[in-house]
């Protein structure tokens, strides 16, 4: 059984050791520790030098901080491994994992359409966005999707990171919006409204972190959420006779 080394433990994290733990050997380091709610989802604490030596390297940090733990990571990656990002923007992990992986490293960018919340009911019908940018192996990370039930889609880094202006961006900027509202609900509500409630259930919970890496890190991001407001904006000066 292959190896593989989860660097970070967050939320997307334990997602990930849950459905992998029975395909592969999985280690798992975290920057907080958490050793023992590590242990206590029956998986392996390593440190980050033996996570990062794994067969199969899944850096799961928060974007912010993923430069600095790639390039350590770099002199420890076995040759022929394969280091695979789970971030929410693809063209700047992208870069760095080319920049600082050697030559022999496959480079698998991902980025799966779900999370927690999201994936309570199952993968089965969930998207994983894979863009290839070293070696054949994201057919392989394809077909692991797969057989999980996930739908893999392979793209390129800057047409995700176009796609995701308007399919996240926007996206989680009206939800984190509306629920800072903390709008109600409503016994008189339309199912137009109830997928506004379910919106807020579904991103209310997302950190801060990911909605900052998601507006500020994705080069398309900030004239698509301009828009919305100055339309949105320009709609209520219109109807006011501002």
């Amino acid at each position: 059984m292959k190896s593989l080394g989860l660097i970070g433990f967050g939320q997307f994290g334990r997602l990930a050791a849950t459905h992998l733990a029975d395909r592969f050997a999985v280690g798992v380091y975290d920057a907080a520790g958490r050793e023992d709610e590590i242990a206590a989802c029956g998986l392996k604490p390593v440190s980050f030098d033996d996570a990062a030596a794994s067969d199969v390297v899944v850096i799961a940090v928060p974007v912010q901080v993923m430069e600095g733990v790639i390039a350590r990571a770099a002199p420890l990656v076995r040759p022929g491994a394969t280091v695979i990002d789970v971030a929410s923007v693809k063209m700047l992990p992208s870069q760095w994992l080319a920049h600082y992986l050697p030559e022999n490293v496959h480079i698998v960018p991902t980025h799966p359409l779900f999370g927690p919340q999201s994936a309570a009911r199952g993968l089965a019908g969930r998207q994983l966005v894979i863009c290839p940018a070293r070696g054949d192996q994201h057919l392989k990370v394809a077909a692991l999707g797969e057989e999980l039930g996930l739908r893999a889609r392979i793209t390129t880094a800057e047409e995700h990171d176009r796609e995701m202006a308007y399919v996240q961006a926007l996206t989680h900027l009206i939800g984190r919006s509306l629920s800072g509202m903390n709008i109600p609900d409503e016994t008189l509500k339309t199912q137009t409204y109830q997928h506004l409630l379910d919106l807020c259930g579904l991103i209310g919970n997302d950190s801060f972190e990911l909605f900052t890496a998601i507006q500020s890190l994705n080069p398309y991001a900030r004239p698509i959420a301009d828009e919305f407001v100055a339309r949105a904006a320009g709609l209520l000066a219109e109807v006011r006779g501002d």
